[in-house]
C-alpha cells in the first residue's frame, strides 16, 4: 500500500514496459491498493493508444475492473482485452 497518490503513479507507471512488453495479451494486475488500479484504469487505455499511433494494427483494448475480497481485505484487479470490432 502506497501513502499517496504521487507513489501510486510512479509504481504504475513502471509497470508499462511489462504491460507493453505482453503486447497487450493477457495483461492484468491485482493488488490491495486502490490507488493502483485506478491510476491503471486511467492509464492502459492511454498507453494502449499511444501504441495504436505507432501500430494500427494493435487491436484497442477494453479495461476491466473487480473487486474481491481475500482473507477479509479488499483485493483490486484490473485486466485487459482486446475490443472487437
Amino acid at each position: 500500500m502506497f501513502d499517496s497518490a504521487w507513489e501510486a503513479e510512479e509504481w504504475t507507471d513502471s509497470l508499462y514496459p511489462d504491460t507493453v512488453g505482453e503486447g497487450f495479451v493477457n495483461v492484468g494486475y491485482a493488488t490491495p491498493d486502490q490507488k493502483v488500479v485506478d491510476f491503471l484504469i486511467r492509464q492502459i487505455p492511454r498507453w494502449a493508444e499511444f501504441l495504436r499511433s505507432h501500430n494500427p494494427s494493435m487491436p484497442a483494448v477494453i479495461v476491466h475492473s473487480l473487486i474481491d475480497v481475500v482473507d477479509g481485505q479488499p483485493r483490486y484487479k484490473v485486466w485487459i482485452e482486446p475490443q472487437n470490432d
